[in-house]
């Protein structure tokens, strides 16, 4: 006895999403997208009724949901970045200014 796949890869079944679980991400998508933070998103009555806490942590691995995420916060990076002073910042324990960095060495 020979099985047939033709292609397809037969474990495919395991990566097959449920309507509940597209409704899911389509939600929390569509909601993290009008400004709410994703913690809110995922706390809503909405998705906690619909959903385990393992599969809205499945939720938070689709690609998706990664790549939206992804780019928001990428967005508000650059964001910051492009406010952010000019000039470089002092690691912690090194001195801020240079009239500090006389004071601190002595000179």
């Amino acid at each position: 006895m020979r099985i047939s796949f033709k292609g397809r890869n037969p474990f495919a079944f395991l990566f097959v999403r449920t309507r509940r679980e597209q409704y899911l991400a389509q939600y929390v998508l569509r909601e993290y997208a009008r400004g709410w933070p994703l913690k809110d998103v995922l706390a809503d009555p909405y998705v906690r009724n619909r959903s385990t806490p393992e599969e809205r942590a499945r939720l938070l691995e689709q690609p998706e949901i990664v790549a939206a995420i992804g780019e928001q916060v990428i967005g508000d990076l650059r964001l910051a970045l492009s406010a952010a002073p000019t000039e470089p910042r002092a690691r912690p324990g090194e001195p801020q200014t240079p009239a500090a960095a006389r004071h601190h060495t002595g000179s």
